[in-house]
């Protein structure tokens, strides 16, 4: 289990801790997480079959063997001092943000303009709030 998001989500974050930082505050020059709520934690496999879904395709892949370096079977990312000091929040939920990058990759893979591609999702999530108003 993995907590998942879009690339814009911890980038926004890091935008907002820039703005402070350049703003002088230095209160705010500290480490800072950027992650999903609780709820956006998946594992690989169901990401893998939302993927599938949304393309509308089969997709075989297999759980690795022995053999493997050891990890935690639950990642977890703590983002409250983020929500608490900066006010931020993600604006994307997690099939949101899976649909927004199954997107961006079926573009690469039909070798699509992806810098329109990019600028469009970016244009989407700042004018998106479906998330934006609700606790998470």
């Amino acid at each position: 289990i993995r907590p998942w998001q879009h690339v814009l989500e911890p980038l926004a974050g890091y935008m907002k801790l820039a703005e402070k930082l350049y703003n002088g505050e230095k209160t705010f020059a500290d480490a800072w997480n950027f992650g999903p709520s609780d709820d956006d934690s998946k594992s690989v496999g169901w990401i893998l079959e939302k993927i599938g879904e949304i393309w509308k395709e089969n997709i075989n892949w297999e759980t690795a063997g022995e053999g493997q370096p050891h990890e935690a079977g639950i990642l977890k990312l703590d983002s409250t001092k983020a929500r608490t000091e900066l006010k931020w929040l993600p604006k994307l939920n997690l099939d949101e943000a899976v649909s927004l990058t199954a997107e961006w990759y079926r573009g690469f893979k039909d070798e699509k303009d992806l810098i329109e591609i990019t600028a469009a999702q970016i244009n989407f999530y700042q004018n998106c709030g479906l998330s934006q108003n609700r606790l998470r």
